[in-house]
């Protein structure tokens, strides 16, 4: 059985920023990577589609790198919303963040056709700065490992020219 995440920050991100073609819950096309908290480390679980196939029987590292990517921005919401005093789901509207780096290192072949389950672990290293380290496993082996540096979206992301 395929285990579930109940309450994502990707959730109760507002409509105008929930569009992310990897965590956006308004995007059609996307893959709504969903991350919600496990005792004190962030777990997204998503099973590839047959599209991200890179040969036949093994996932396209992109999706991969795609999944740590939200996984960090999402981890990190999640990490100042708590330190905010709030949890999803009580009302308030989350932070939100966006990617700094990058680092992803693919640690073996990743299989197709089976739940991949990322696990982060989030250091503040700034108020408005986190890292969070993750690791994307199949049934328990580590097939990579990712470093996302996610910061507060600028104010200028949301302003609208005129």
């Amino acid at each position: 059985m395929e285990e579930k995440i109940h309450k994502a920050i990707q959730d109760i991100y507002p409509d105008d920023f929930a569009w992310c073609y990897g965590c956006g819950r308004l995007n059609e096309d996307g893959h709504h990577f969903r991350t919600g908290w496990q005792g004190e480390q962030t777990v997204t679980v998503y099973t590839p589609q047959q599209k991200h196939t890179a040969i036949p029987g093994f996932v396209y590292g992109g999706l991969l790198a795609s999944l740590i990517d939200c996984h960090g921005t999402g981890s990190a919401a999640l990490a100042l919303h708590r330190k905010n005093g709030h949890e999803v789901g009580d009302g308030a509207e989350p932070p939100r963040f966006v990617t700094a780096s990058l680092k992803v290192d693919y640690v073996k072949p990743t299989p197709h056709g089976v739940p991949l389950k990322a696990v982060g672990t989030i250091e503040e290293i700034h108020p408005k700065k986190w890292k969070i380290e993750t690791e994307v496993l199949v049934n328990d082996a580590v097939c990579a490992r990712g470093e996302v540096v996610a910061v507060v979206m600028p104010r200028s992301f949301t302003e609208k020219e005129e």
